[in-house]
């Protein structure tokens, strides 16, 4: 990702983030800040009092950062007290303003007290505000004077100006936050006639509009500016007309954020903030034109049957990849037949869309100045270059301008059926975690230019859902995002992560009728829903009849209707729909038919799954570096991808000297070619190898090791520990798991047979020892074997130390030699089945569902065939061996 320079909002101010946005340590907090290019921090006390940083220390490391600390808060429950406690505060003021000038913060925010001791009298508050002032000044600090929209005296920033205005002080100024002024209603036009010089700090946070607290609203549901329902932009503009020069801080508290990856909060933070400044309009975006599904050879033909039945048309193959064009009016769906990674086998998911825009490289350009990824994208000669950008959930969004991509499309010699239906794409319905819900919709509203509408609550089966629907003019383009706010258990859904595309028809009933009779597996709808409808709507009694009949949901409001029904599920999560607008009804079907819709669903869903007992596929695979050492981490990552694993396993540091080194932590090239081909690809990094603590060894010597790791988002670190002194290979083990704590990274010990760590046993004692809560064992099925390990051993130990498995074969003759060991374990490894390893027996006594890392290095075969095809392989035999299916491939798909 190309990140803009560091820039000055409007005014010509700084753009700040509270400490308080963000998850983790304040060393988190900071690097967060620092990569989404915020130029300073307003520290937070709580921050403070938990760091372990001395003052100086964190000054140093926000200026490493390139960082400064524009304001601390909260200072509260000062003015307006006796004076007893205003002896007691102006001792807490000296020690504190100590501290934060040895930080070198500028300001102190002072919040309107809420003390049990505090009296309202503005004349006294503001002769205790001068003194405390006087003091701030001796520090080389000013204060900033905040009335929060609870405040027990002192509620509005009307009020708070008074005050500052009495005391009369050139230390003493307004803190403004637009949540306080905009919660309570009222309006920023005063803002106006403070000058601006007397406003030393800015807050800008939004929020929905809800009924409850404020207080509740303010501490755990704000949100960035432009996705509540303040006008920020107004907030904001009146802010500038003061002159107002200062930083413009985030200060945004909520539960999500506040347990997300810091750096992406901090990321939707700075994007919400280019949004607000960016004064251009967006190119337009004018229809939707290709949705695609990725499917497999489970899958695919399911949902062709269903677009068959749909009246769609198998129009085009792709000229270079395995993709079939299905068309039908304007509507168009791709099915993608390429492996995929993160998608379980026999599912069917929405991988990409299309939106036409008129000036793709200025949406492109756009998307790069508001932190979006730009997808590079393999193509041959004369195929069309089309410009995407990644959303946070992972999908493509295609920005095209007309059909020119079409052409890469081979005509198939399939007759279309007469008198279809479907017009075009209505919109398009994806589920979302729950952290990535309000980052969703920043990214369709500030990256693609939709107008984000608030949040709606449908009462599903399993628990509220919330859904946000992002529009473009005309509402040419419709993009709904849901998500279940509440985390739940696995048994409920049995439909996990919805998605559906809804199709555009100008006659419903008859869509239905003909539908149906063409085999299409239509969604019935229950009898009770209609006598509900008759009830809340009383549509004509025709009308209702032939809803009925068709299983078709209805809805109406005071512009129009809207008639819709729905297939079956597809491929485990996907469903089509069939709509029909009346009028100017552009909502989305009200708060009764989705409930019904998800029930219907699911009972349908269990009575498919009871006829139809399908493979349990439970596990990700990984490409281990080893199987094919001579791809770099760039090529890895591709041969992985066109394979169909879903992780990579990277070798960062150089095992033996023969073996080729990829620098991944000290060549910063190769680590961005990396990152592009992992975002690229959606490949992600499972572990990274080796950390090998020997005698001489230090542990801290790993710590660029550690951190390039987790710069690329690797999960786990594969150890060795080749020391025969027991004690200090546990103290160096332990060292190495709190260097990798705070990375988020767990230390797998690996126990080669020929090592001093040589069994089971042997790092088990090292792990207990250790007592580390992310350490973890590294069952390697070649090693466990070698090994003479215990598989009754293996099934009595924590679920927890596991994480992923190295899956292999090896000839049943044990090597007399540790020179032979290690030759096989590097070169001569075989495809499972293919030896005499119990690999059942192992694999059994681990815990479910593990990532099975494929390290199957065979150096005659990779001579022969080349790293790629030997990674396919590899994948192939094992899942042949492990997950035996009787379904044929799909052999329809190009070459």
């Amino acid at each position: 990702m190309n990140y803009p320079v560091r820039s000055s909002p409007r005014g010509g101010g700084q753009w700040t983030i509270a400490t308080c946005c963000l998850s983790g340590t304040l060393e988190d907090k900071l690097a967060a800040a620092a990569a989404a290019r915020f130029s300073g921090v307003e520290l937070t006390a709580s921050d403070l009092v938990a760091s372990s940083w001395e003052p100086r220390r964190i000054r140093e490391e926000c200026a490493r950062r390139g960082l400064t600390v524009d304001a601390y808060q909260p200072f509260p429950d000062f003015e307006a007290v006796p004076p007893s406690v205003l002896r007691a505060n102006l001792r807490r003021a000296e020690r504190t303003f100590t501290t934060l000038a040895e930080i070198g913060v500028r300001t102190v925010v002072v919040c309107s007290s809420m003390s049990a001791d505090a009296v309202d009298d503005d004349d006294l508050a503001a002769e205790q505000l001068h003194e405390l002032a006087t003091m701030a000044a001796g520090h080389g600090l000013r204060l900033a004077y905040e009335a929060p929209a609870w405040g027990r005296f002192v509620g509005t920033y009307a009020h708070a100006w008074r005050i500052v205005r009495r005391a009369g002080h050139p230390a003493l100024g307004l803190c403004l936050d637009s949540f306080h002024v905009l919660a309570r209603g009222e309006t920023p036009d005063g803002i106006r006639v403070i000058p601006g010089d007397k406003i030393f700090h800015v807050q800008l946070a939004d929020a929905p509009r809800r009924v409850m607290d404020v207080a509740e609203r303010s501490r755990h549901h704000r949100l960035f500016p432009g996705l509540g329902a303040y006008d920020i932009a107004g907030f904001l503009k009146r802010v500038e007309e003061t002159g107002y020069d200062g930083p413009l801080s985030l200060e945004v508290s909520n539960d999500v954020y506040r347990q997300a990856d810091p750096r992406h909060a901090a990321i939707n933070g700075m994007r919400s903030l280019l949004a607000l400044q960016a004064y251009e309009r967006p190119p337009e975006l004018t229809g939707m034109v290709f949705t695609e599904l990725a499917v497999d050879e489970i899958s695919g033909p399911e949902v062709s049957r269903a677009l068959t039945a749909l009246g769609f048309a198998n129009t085009g193959r792709h000229r270079s990849k395995p993709v079939q064009l299905w068309q039908q009016g304007t509507a168009r769906v791709l099915l993608n037949y390429a492996a995929q990674r993160t998608v379980a086998p026999g599912t069917a998911t929405v991988c990409a869309l299309a939106v036409q825009t008129a000036d793709p490289a200025r949406s492109t350009a756009r998307a790069e100045r508001l932190l979006a990824p730009v997808l590079p994208r393999l193509r041959r000669p004369g195929e069309a270059d089309l410009a995407s950008v990644a959303a946070p959930d992972g999908t493509s969004i295609f920005l095209v301008r007309d059909d020119g991509w079409l052409q890469d499309f081979a005509p198939v010699d399939t007759a279309s059926p007469a008198g279809g239906t479907i017009t075009g794409t209505d919109h398009v319905t994806l589920t979302d975690a729950v952290d990535d819900f309000d980052e969703s919709a920043l990214f369709y509203r500030a990256v693609l230019g939709l107008h984000a509408g608030e949040t709606t609550e449908i009462a599903a089966p399993f628990g509220p859902i919330l859904s946000r629907a992002a529009t473009g003019p005309g509402h040419r383009v419709r993009i709904v995002v849901n998500t279940a706010p509440l985390r739940r258990g696995d048994w409920a859904p049995v439909i996990p992560n919805p998605q559906h595309v809804a199709f555009a028809t100008g006659d419903a009933i008859a869509a239905a009728r003909a539908m149906r009779a063409a085999g299409a597996k239509l969604l019935r709808i229950p009898g009770n829903y209609y006598a509900d409808l008759d009830a809340r709507l009383g549509p004509p009694p025709d009308l209702l009849d032939a809803l009925r009949e068709h299983s078709i949901l209805y809805d109406r409001d005071e512009h129009g209707a809207y008639l819709h029904f729905c297939t079956e599920m597809l491929g485990h999560r996907v469903f089509f729909s069939v709509v029909q607008r009346v009028g100017d009804y552009h909502g989305y079907g009200g708060p009764v038919g989705a409930p019904v819709r998800m029930a219907a669903h699911r009972e349908r869903r269990l009575l498919t799954l009871r006829q139809r007992k399908e493979p349990d596929h439970r596990h990700d695979f990984s490409l281990a570096h080893l199987t094919a050492l001579s791809l770099s981490p760039p090529e890895l990552v591709d041969a992985a991808a066109e394979a169909g694993y879903r992780y990579v396993g990277l070798r960062l540091t150089r095992v033996t000297p023969q073996e080729p080194h990829y620098p991944l932590a000290t060549d910063p090239a190769l680590m961005r070619t990396t990152k592009v081909r992992l975002a690229a690809t959606g490949i992600e990094v499972l572990d990274i190898e080796l950390a090998r603590i020997a005698p001489g060894d230090d542990p801290r010597d790993l710590q660029r090791f550690l951190e390039a790791g987790a710069e690329l988002g690797a999960r786990h670190v594969i150890t060795q520990l080749p020391d025969p002194d027991r004690a200090r290979k546990t103290d160096r083990f332990a060292q190495l798991c709190e260097m990798a704590r705070p990375l988020g990274l767990t230390v797998d010990l690996e126990f080669p047979s020929w090592t001093e760590t040589p069994d089971l046993a042997a790092a088990v004692r090292v792990l207990r020892a250790a007592a580390q809560p992310n350490v973890g064992i590294l069952v390697d099925l070649l090693h466990f074997a070698r090994s003479g390990s215990s598989v009754a051993d293996l099934r009595q130990l924590p679920a927890d130390w596991f994480h992923f498995v190295h899956v292999c074969d090896a000839p049943p003759a044990v090597p007399p030699t540790n020179e032979g060991l290690i030759h096989t374990a590097r070169f001569e490894r075989l495809f499972p089945g293919e030896g005499g390893i119990d690999i059942p027996g192992i694999l059994g006594a681990l815990p479910p569902g593990l990532p099975y890392a494929l390290e199957i290095p065979r150096a005659t075969l990779v001579a022969q065939v080349g790293g790629k095809e030997h990674a396919r392989l590899a994948l192939s035999k094992t899942r042949a061996h492990l997950e035996p299916r009787k379904d044929a491939p799909w052999t329809d798909a190009p070459s």
